[in-house]
């Protein structure tokens, strides 16, 4: 399966055409290949694209850490660019694939972190996390997170199944020295610590 260009989308899809200001990147396009399946996930797309309750900045952080430990390197182009754009600075970005045992994170950002792992490695948050979480976000920003978590799993593994390209106005945008190349040694660095 590959992405699917607008033009031969079905027609009840549209709306998510439109939502992208006739620009749906290709994971939007890859799900127009089954339009049931993209008309339920975008609201929730929508939703959690800006955070939900969170911040846009701790939103990034879940979705980079997220992108990091599923190895998804479309997901950190992404947002790498989305992360600046919120006010990341790059070393910031790098550091999150070192992850929440950094001593450079704050309390809050360290367990954001930290509780992205958990979901991915044990599929929870932890009693002590989350109650450490719950010290400087609500109960709706947790389930924010987890949701977020969650979403950008499902993101990762489609695209890891259905390999697709990174748009070329987000390569445009990024930084001269994120490339694959460069997150592929991110990663290796983040193992071998």
């Amino acid at each position: 399966m590959k992405p699917l260009p607008p033009d031969q989308w079905d027609p009840s899809l549209q709306y998510v055409i439109d939502d992208m200001h006739g620009r749906p990147i290709q994971i939007h396009c890859l799900l127009a290949n089954h339009p049931a399946l993209l008309k339920a996930w975008w609201n929730y797309r929508m939703y959690s694209v800006k955070g939900g309750d969170l911040k846009q900045r701790e939103c990034e952080l879940v979705i980079l850490r997220v992108a990091v430990q599923m190895k998804a390197w479309y997901e950190w182009a992404a947002h790498v660019d989305r992360g600046l754009a919120t006010g990341l600075t790059l070393d910031e970005i790098y550091r999150v694939a070192e992850g929440p045992t950094s001593l450079a994170w704050s309390d809050k950002d360290a367990v954001l972190l930290d509780a992205v792992d958990q979901l991915i490695t044990d599929h929870a948050i932890d009693h002590t996390t989350r109650t450490r979480l719950e010290t400087f976000f609500s109960e709706e920003q947790v389930l924010d997170i987890v949701s977020l978590q969650g979403l950008y799993v499902t993101i990762a593994c489609m695209i890891g199944t259905w390999p697709v390209e990174i748009e070329e106005h987000v390569i445009k945008r990024l930084p001269e020295e994120v490339t694959e190349e460069s997150f592929q040694d991110l990663l290796s660095a983040a193992n071998s610590h």
